[in-house]
């Protein structure tokens, strides 16, 4: 079991959609076309991804159930967490999220993958402010878990492949 969490709005069901385009295709082409309308999360989404012919559950858990995340994490290998680089508001909220979630023991030895999203837009904080203001490199020195960061898009497509990769690697555990 794979959990995909973050803030509300961050793009967590829009990510697990184009994922799914992305691995319906054998060829997936340049541009993955307008993005699916999507709803906010209220609850939890099952989505089962295959890759490599293995399959993997992914558990989107809704923004808004963040107090109740930990009811989810006992059997979880992997956490996907997501970040809105262009929502400045929500930065700090979502580094204390982030460290909530690193804390937990059932997470202890979990892998991480900590997508920055909505790379896309004109007014986002590049990776090295986004780094900075989570004090990545601290986070990654005192954390015991394995610690992946990427840059993403879910709405153009950039970086899927990337997170597919991820996804991929894991299971492969």
């Amino acid at each position: 079991m794979c959990l995909l969490l973050g803030a509300t709005g961050v793009g967590k069901t829009l990510l697990l959609k184009r994922l799914q385009i992305q691995l319906a295709q054998k060829d997936p082409p340049a541009e993955l076309g307008e993005p699916p309308a999507t709803l906010p999360t209220v609850g939890t989404n099952l989505t089962d991804l295959t890759l490599k012919k293995k399959q993997l559950t992914v558990r989107e858990l809704g923004g808004c159930m963040g107090p109740i995340w930990p009811s989810f994490y006992s059997d979880c290998s992997a956490v996907v967490f997501v970040v809105d680089t262009a929502n400045i508001t929500q930065i700090s909220s979502s580094c204390i999220q982030l460290l909530s979630v690193l804390s937990a023991e059932p997470l202890r030895n979990a892998r991480v993958l900590l997508l920055f999203n909505k790379r896309d837009l004109p007014c986002t904080m590049t990776l090295g402010e986004m780094k900075s203001l989570f004090r990545m490199d601290d986070i990654i020195a005192s954390s015991p878990q394995s610690i992946t960061t990427l840059e993403i898009s879910a709405r153009s497509g950039q970086g899927l492949k990337e997170v597919l990769n991820w996804l991929s690697s894991i299971q492969a555990q």
